[in-house]
């Protein structure tokens, strides 16, 4: 994409619920990509309703943003009943592509629509041989598999003259191009029909080791390729894709912040190393595994792999989003519970992050508060602090200060 006659590539967002899609768009992202009822492989997603996909895909057109739906299961005979007409329906309300990994889906988007279509990871696209033949069935871009490298994923691009989009940031699958079976055979739930429970992610005892303690030895640590945006651009990567649609609106806000931040600067010429470090220091904040580079520069290895039991790291905890902001509060969705007394950050989309000693809370009816429960609304005056609550708003993300022991050592 060209803003100001300077390229960049699509910074493109996961969004599990309408809820993610604003964050997202909010928070800088070029494109988001969602999950309808069916056909997808996040059956656990909230997914959108088709009234909630029409007024996402509106709110991203108003914003300047563009919407892609999953399509990218792999389906049996029986599965397919609606999908032709769930085709004409996404063309009518403006969804601007999707993802398909079945070759059988892709004749059933192409023959009942005029949608763009772009190539699951899920049918792992590794080469330029498999590009070219992918546009003959007038695929518009290769999202092409985890195992291929930045540099091999532009000369995908330069040879089949198809757009390439290649994950940034997020968690990774330990299967070939994320296609597994481990979920079919421990939950009986098809793992490429939409139902991974993320099997690889637990611990396991190995029968021949001399101790019984469990082990976590499939589980991947996570992608970041932050230290690679230089290389993105260079090879001219079209899109660059955060993994996550079963992640929370915290991680949607703070990973779209950081690479908006990265990308916009480089194009700029401004990325310092000093910026890098405060984007890095960003991300690390964020809960996650331990980050890797993955096959982003060289076929990731044994040292990709996440050993640890803890399930992640991360310095800070996600405390709620501004829901609204009026004249005399912010009003707060919870996802902990808020005491007076603590302390807080919220993040907003530009500019430094806002941190400050919550002196008052208020209920909805106006009652004094000293504490307010996980999954409640509450009310912070602005009178408090003027200076710092005047600049909230909303959508803007809110974290609990850090931790006085951070576990990303």
């Amino acid at each position: 994409m060209y803003i100001n006659n300077m390229w960049k590539p699509e910074l493109l967002a996961p969004a599990k619920n309408l809820e993610r899609l604003k964050v997202a768009v909010t928070y800088g992202a070029d494109a988001v990509y969602v999950g309808g009822q069916k056909y997808g492989l996040r059956a656990r997603a909230d997914n959108f309703s088709d009234y909630d996909l029409e007024y996402g895909v509106n709110f991203a057109r108003e914003n300047h943003a563009k919407v892609y739906l999953t399509l990218n299961a792999f389906l049996h005979d029986d599965d397919f009943e609606g999908l032709a007409e769930y085709c004409q329906f996404l063309e009518s309300i403006g969804v601007d592509g999707v993802i398909v990994s079945d070759l059988g889906v892709l004749r059933v988007v192409k023959n009942s629509s005029n949608l763009d279509i772009h190539l699951s990871t899920q049918a792992s696209c590794l080469n330029s041989y498999a590009g070219q033949m992918w546009k003959q069935f007038d695929v518009k871009r290769l999202i092409v598999g985890r195992e291929v490298s930045i540099a091999e994923g532009g000369k995908i691009r330069a040879q089949t003259g198809i757009d390439v989009e290649m994950f940034i940031h997020g968690a990774m699958c330990m299967a070939y191009s994320g296609n597994c079976t481990i979920s079919n055979f421990t939950a009986g739930r098809d793992s490429n029909r939409g139902g991974c429970i993320q099997s690889c992610r637990f611990p396991y005892q190995l029968a021949e080791k001399t101790d019984d303690r469990p082990v976590t030895f499939m589980s991947s640590k996570d992608l970041w390729g932050i230290h690679q945006v230089e290389a993105f651009f260079e090879h001219q990567i079209c899109s660059l894709k955060i993994e996550g649609r079963m992640k929370s609106s915290f991680y949607v806000a703070l990973t779209c912040r950081a690479y908006r931040q990265a990308i916009d600067a480089y194009a700029a010429g401004k990325l310092t190393p000093e910026m890098l470090n405060q984007i890095v220091a960003e991300l690390e904040s964020i809960p996650h595994r331990d980050y890797d580079s993955a096959s982003l520069e060289t076929p990731a290895g044994s040292d990709s792999v996440y050993k640890q039991l803890e399930s992640s790291r991360g310095t800070h905890e996600y405390l709620g989003i501004v829901m609204e902001t009026t004249s005399e509060n912010i009003v707060l969705q919870l996802v902990e519970s808020l005491t007076v007394g603590d302390k807080i950050e919220i993040i907003p989309v530009h500019g430094e992050i806002l941190g400050w000693q919550v002196s008052q809370l208020v209920s909805v009816v106006g009652d004094r508060l000293e504490k307010m429960r996980a999954g409640n609304v509450v009310c912070i005056p602005k009178t408090v602090a003027p200076e710092i609550l005047n600049n909230v708003e909303k959508l803007n993300v809110v974290r609990v200060a850090p931790r006085l022991e951070p576990n990303n050592q």
